[in-house]
């Protein structure tokens, strides 16, 4: 068994309109926790694009509510949300728990209803599984040139080349 297998998404996408949001639903999904940084737009994009309100439109047509779970300043996630109107919480220091906890009992859910999706392993990912939720990995939007970012990323591409040859072994897609 791999040192990684703890970081391990249960499923992995290029973006989150890859997403089988009808088979999320078919799961028991009814709540999916969002980062919104490189995972539904990029970090430099202030405001949500087609695609992000597509997918969020998605959601809800399928009958599943939605939250945001950020690790930005509360300035970013209300720009970001103020037409949306969706429920939550800035700075929530993923991987700790806070962010999830309280969106996941905001919303009377179950772990086993809960999904987060998120593009960072050691933040989203890892919260999500400490969490004991469902969680979904897509690919950054793109990359921060920042030294710190690229310290992380070096990291996370050992776990995902590992998870990869995980998916591969037992014959997943």
């Amino acid at each position: 068994m791999s040192i990684y297998k703890r970081f391990y998404p249960e499923y992995s996408f290029e973006k989150v309109t890859d997403i089988d949001v009808e088979g999320m639903k078919n799961k028991g999904i009814k709540l999916v926790l969002l980062d919104i940084d490189n995972t539904l737009v990029p970090y430099t994009s202030p405001d949500p694009d087609e695609q992000a309100l597509s997918f969020l439109q998605k959601l809800r047509d399928n009958g599943i509510g939605f939250a945001f779970v950020s690790n930005n300043g509360r300035e970013r996630v209300d720009r970001f949300n103020k037409d949306i109107g969706a429920d939550f919480v800035c700075r929530a220091k993923k991987p700790l728990l806070y962010g999830i906890n309280k969106m996941m009992k905001l919303h009377g859910v179950t772990k086993a209803e809960t999904a987060l999706i998120g593009d960072q392993i050691f933040t989203d990912i890892w919260g999500g599984k400490r969490a004991g939720i469902t969680t979904y990995l897509v690919s950054p939007i793109k990359e921060v040139d920042t030294l710190f970012f690229k310290f992380k990323r070096r990291y996370e591409k050992k776990v995902i080349k590992s998870y990869n040859k995980y998916k591969q072994n037992k014959g997943e897609c």
